[in-house]
């Protein structure tokens, strides 16, 4: 049996990660091949009948082993109805879904992380979600966007995660510093967690695997993005992207961050300990120090949004939902997406597995709107965002993540490492 530590941390790297291996050919895959966004046009309404039918749902990691429960209570309201959930660990999971696409041998729906959206959609196996499903404008924004590609959603956000600020509230009091809302701060926060006795004020990855979730805020905080406005170009080689990565080192130049990745089970104990005065993690490491610091450690531990500069935006994560255009029971699979995006679904599914309701009214329930931890995710999702949707991305990031490195063990300087990250990006493509 899992633990805690090892299904959560998992959630979020594979949720999120792009998976650099098994990429599928895009060619002749029916997706209209310009930026434009006149995509292929979604089928017919979903109406309010109850659905009948066995639905074929894969589910990843936590969500696949608990999903089963919550499903019980949508087959009461639709008695007709059959939901068979088949739960697919999160490790092959891309290839899973790949391999299935390509032998056409495809369950109803399933669920994927939020970089995988632009890649399998532009294979033209997802059905655009239907007009009037539901009202994109109760979605966060952030999280509504992980679903788009070209202007054309293919199914709905159905959790999400985002990253905030963990910090250590006894040694923050004892240096006299607030939680840092600037980069000028935050930099000052990190000192005063190191003259506390913390051998990293932060604890930041130095590059490698995943470790663009934690510079690209930086870039979008100052009003840069990966992509040129009008979505046409990488936009690597801007003041931004030269600022965030500068900015990012110089907590190891700075010895504000030791040079070493801290995996699950590790962070958790040098937070505890006071090692780390303050990393980056989302919600599910409010539980795991509660249970791992005991009771005495409690009052010890607070979050807060991200610093940032003209923005504070952090990274937005989590796992949608979509159709397969091969569905023997289109119309049974739509409804029980919609019923999963339901605030008072979500409310439940939060209670059944921890996962962040995608849907703002949600929030609005006293489980999150009075928890001082939940509440302020709630807060930093309305400033979250989420990569461009597009298919190439797993390769563009795993350049993000070797570049960043390089850069971090003064292997190279932070203009080379751009001017190269620009020029592999040119040559990958966007797959569009």
């Amino acid at each position: 049996m899992k633990t805690l530590t090892s299904r959560h941390t998992k959630r979020w790297i594979a949720a999120t990660a792009a998976v650099a291996l098994g990429t599928i050919a895009l060619a002749g895959c029916g997706r209209s091949d310009s930026a434009g966004g006149t995509g292929p046009a979604a089928g017919g309404a979903i109406d309010d009948s109850p659905a009948t039918g066995t639905v074929e749902i894969w589910a990843m990691g936590n969500e696949g082993e608990v999903l089963e429960e919550l499903a019980a209570a949508f087959e009461e309201e639709n008695p007709d109805a059959k939901i068979d959930v088949t739960a697919v660990p999160w490790d092959g999971a891309h290839d899973r879904i790949a391999t299935a696409i390509a032998g056409g041998e495809v369950p109803d729906v399933t669920m994927l992380g939020t970089t995988w959206v632009g890649e399998f959609a532009a294979t033209g196996a997802f059905e655009p979600t239907p007009d009037g499903l539901v009202d994109d404008s109760s979605f966060f924004e952030g999280s509504w966007g992980t679903a788009v590609v070209d202007d054309v959603a293919y199914g709905v956000p159905w959790y999400v995660d985002t990253r905030v600020l963990y910090y250590r509230t006894d040694m923050a009091e004892a240096a006299g510093v607030e939680p840092p809302a600037t980069w000028d701060e935050y930099k000052a926060f990190a000192q005063a967690m190191k003259d506390q006795g913390a051998t990293s004020g932060v604890s930041l990855p130095p590059g490698g695997f995943d470790s663009w979730q934690y510079v690209l805020p930086l870039v979008w905080q100052q009003g840069g993005d990966v992509m040129t406005e009008d979505g046409t170009a990488f936009a690597f080689d801007t003041p931004e992207w030269q600022e965030a990565f500068a900015f990012y080192a110089s907590f190891f130049e700075e010895g504000l961050s030791e040079p070493v990745r801290l995996e699950g089970g590790e962070i958790e104990q040098k937070f505890i300990s006071g090692e780390v005065g303050s990393f980056y993690s989302g919600p599910f490491h409010v539980s795991l120090l509660r249970d791992q610091g005991g009771a005495e450690f409690e009052d010890k531990f607070a979050v807060a949004m991200v610093p940032g500069e003209a923005s504070r935006t952090s990274f937005t994560g989590g796992g949608n939902l979509a159709v397969f255009n091969d569905t023997d029971n289109r119309d049974a699979a739509w409804k029980f997406v919609r019923w999963l995006s339901q605030p008072e679904t979500q409310i439940e599914w939060y209670d059944i597995s921890t996962d962040l309701p995608s849907v703002q009214a949600a929030f609005e329930d006293p489980i999150f709107a009075d928890d001082p931890y939940l509440s302020v995710f709630a807060e930093q999702l309305d400033d979250s965002k989420a990569p461009p949707a597009i298919p190439t991305w797993a390769q563009v990031s795993a350049v993000i993540d070797q570049q960043l490195e390089a850069v971090t063990r003064g292997e190279t300087t932070v203009e080379d490492a751009l001017a190269s990250l620009q020029s592999q990006a040119e040559s990958i493509g966007t797959g569009q």
